[in-house]
């Protein structure tokens, strides 16, 4: 049983590493043993959150824009340089948009489709390589896709494109692990609900605002890190190996309690 969750030795990329949910999994897979890369498109960003995991472990950063094609290749190529094989892959890096119904732009449709949707199957099939010198039978190759809950209920905040581009990446999680699962390569992805981040700063940070996110939670509480660490261990170690295809709801109970 200790060695049901181990990741230690195995390697490791997250995307959006340098803040919110992507910081929260790439602490939780330092503390855990991997060899760890964040990425991220602020280089500043990306290299003060690489020094302060590489306290706690073997951590590195490589600043990238998954958002463009050549964007991705750029990253899968330097990740190459330092892990000629890869065990996880977390597709994190993200963009929300929000705009009045009447007046969403078009550029709120391509850059969060760009980085959402593209970035996820573009890194993916970039680092196909790389996930395959590690996969095996016993122990398959992780790819980890961050959706939303927004992407599994209506919002009610005019969010269109991301909560679009959230049920896309839910769909893609599936489709790529129907096609991967005869390589020993797993695909699942999370959608998390409320949790400390840039993201949800506009509405956390507000007392009130934050209090009434929190009395719409079944359990009461916004998600710490370790809610969405602990996941992540399940689906990159032993313990979540026969798994794939999933999308796991991670927010309290929100999409399941009402």
């Amino acid at each position: 049983m200790s060695d049901l969750f181990d990741v230690s030795g195995k390697t490791a990329l997250v995307t959006g590493g340098s803040r919110g949910i992507g910081l929260m999994i790439a602490r939780g897979l330092v503390q855990g043993g991997a060899r760890v890369i964040v990425s991220s498109r602020k280089s500043a960003d990306v290299e003060a959150a690489a020094q302060e995991l590489s306290r706690l472990g073997d951590c590195h950063a490589i600043p990238a824009d998954i958002s463009t094609q050549h964007g991705a290749q750029a990253l899968a190529a330097a990740t190459r340089e330092r892990f000629p094989s890869l065990d996880i892959l977390v597709n994190n890096a993200g963009a929300v948009w929000g705009a009045p119904l009447e007046e969403f732009p078009p550029a709120g449709w391509e850059k969060i489709l760009s980085t959402n949707v593209e970035g996820v199957f573009h890194l993916t099939i970039a680092l196909l390589g790389e996930l395959r010198a590690s996969a095996s039978l016993e122990d398959p190759a992780r790819v980890i896709n961050i959706g939303s809950i927004d992407g599994l209920r209506t919002p009610s905040v005019e969010n269109y494109s991301y909560s679009a581009s959230k049920a896309a990446v839910h769909m893609l999680t599936r489709h790529l692990a129907k096609r991967l699962a005869s390589e020993h390569i797993t695909v699942n992805a999370i959608a998390p609900g409320p949790f400390e981040s840039k993201m949800m700063a506009w509405a956390l940070d507000d007392p009130e605002l934050r209090s009434g996110i929190e009395g719409e939670v079944p359990l009461g509480r916004i998600g710490r890190p370790d809610d969405v660490a602990g996941l992540t261990l399940f689906l990159a170690s032993r313990a979540g190996a026969y798994m794939t295809g999933t999308v796991i709801p991670l927010d309290g109970g929100i999409t399941g309690c009402n």
